[in-house]
């Protein structure tokens, strides 16, 4: 029956490697788990041991994290002293029994492998590849980390200011970049402020990781409105699109699946309750809210809100409206700076130009002003197709309006006819 003896030759200071002591900066590494640290540090030692054993299959090292100790010890099997082969994994039988008298060939013994037999050289090798190892760890956790979390807002303090970027540090002390371009145009910050932002992208630069932020990202706008509306967070209401001039204007289309729910006035709430926290976030930018529908029509018509359309030609095979308006209504439609017709078009997709209705120019008329001649559900299918006033309905012919209603035939024709008498009265 083997049997095995540790025996400890010199004290535990030395045959003992601490951590803490010397190693004290990879005990509590950031982003490393305690078992991949393990794994690291049994790695480096069993590197030095094949250095200078040749193999490292004979040794157990023990390593305790939360002590930081680390402990080697070396197996050998005994044999007769002429018979000696590898010095490394067999011990003479004369030498065995100094340890222990009971020892007996073909027994093993297990000895502590002093620290101070390794040169000063030996250690530092291991203390640098150790160190190298960890940083290459610390960097590929920290990458991976962040890039699960692309999307998400953070919460970090400016740390440093230069001319093209701000460097700053979240709660651990990792260093994130905020790029002058995706700052709002308004945005002034001095060391020590805690900035708001979206994780927009993270990439390995070099061998280091870059984590970029964003405060002009659409997503950092509705990762805002996820906060702010829990109609939205919940999904009760889904944001179809958002588009933004950073610091100026958003336009931002939202639906809710559920009738009950009105989704621009749970975006807005009380008297702007949840969407001023937004707007001050944003350094006041202006934000619209508008009921998202596949009625391009309507869609550009309340895109362009807070003008009021008079009519609407849209061409749908080169995605082009002509949006027609009083003269009056034309420098609304734009927008200060032209950012109004802008995100418009963005929003829906549709390449708008706006015109000013001519002198001679007919007047449109509601559909509601037609109620004592055509039925009141047939006003409202119309309606429900973004087709809100005599022109808007006359623009569509009879096969477009069966198409897209569920009125008959005749049904159109005869309402067309009555719709076509006001303008040429």
């Amino acid at each position: 029956m083997a049997r095995t003896s540790k025996v400890e030759t010199q004290p535990k200071e030395v045959t003992h490697l601490n951590i803490i002591e010397s190693f004290s900066e990879f005990k509590d590494t950031k982003n490393i788990d305690k078992v991949t640290l393990m794994n690291v540090i049994e790695d480096v030692f069993k590197a030095m041991l094949r250095k200078r054993y040749e193999t490292d299959e004979n040794f157990d090292i023990i390593v305790n994290p939360d002590k930081g100790d680390v402990e080697i010890w070396r197996n050998r099997t005994i044999v007769e002293d002429d018979k000696i082969e590898n010095p490394n994994t067999q011990i003479a039988y004369s030498d065995a029994k100094k340890i222990e008298p009971d020892f007996e060939v073909g027994e093993e013994v297990t000895e502590p492998v002093n620290f101070l037999d390794f040169s000063r050289r030996a250690i530092l090798a291991v203390r640098q590849n150790l160190s190298s190892r960890i940083s290459q760890l610390e960097k590929e956790s920290l990458y991976e980390k962040y890039k699960n979390r692309e999307g998400e807002i953070v919460s970090c303090e400016v740390y440093q200011i230069w001319k093209k970027e701000i460097l700053m540090m979240d709660d651990e002390g990792n260093e994130l970049i905020l790029p002058r371009s995706e700052q709002i145009p308004s945005d002034f910050f001095k060391k020590g402020d805690t900035i708001r932002a979206v994780i927009s992208k993270v990439e390995m630069n070099g061998n280091s990781p870059m984590i970029v932020l964003s405060r002009t990202s659409p997503v950092f706008l509705e990762r805002l409105f996820e906060t702010e509306v829990p109609e939205i967070f919940d999904g009760l209401i889904t944001i179809k699109k958002i588009v933004r001039e950073p610091g100026e204007r958003a336009k931002v289309a939202v639906e809710s699946y559920d009738d009950r729910i009105d989704p621009v006035g749970a975006c807005v709430g009380v008297k702007g309750s949840r969407i001023h926290g937004i707007v001050r976030e944003l350094k006041n930018e202006n934000i619209d809210v508008i009921n998202f529908t596949t009625n391009p029509t309507l869609f550009i018509t309340r895109a362009l809100n807070p003008a009021k359309i008079t009519s609407i030609k849209i061409n749908e095979e080169t995605k082009h409206a002509d949006v027609f308006l009083k003269p009056d209504q034309v420098s609304l439609a734009i927008g200060k700076g032209g950012h109004n017709i802008r995100l418009a078009a963005r929003l829906t997709g549709y390449e708008i130009d706006v015109y000013r209705d001519s002198e001679n120019y007919t007047e449109d008329v509601p559909l509601d002003e037609f109620a004592d001649e055509i039925e009141g559900w047939i006003l409202d299918e119309l309606k429900s197709i973004g087709c809100d006033t005599a022109k808007s309905v006359l623009e569509l012919n009879t096969e477009e309006l069966v198409k897209r209603t569920d009125l008959e035939e005749e049904t159109i024709k005869e309402l067309r006819s009555i719709l076509q008498k006001e303008f040429e009265a």
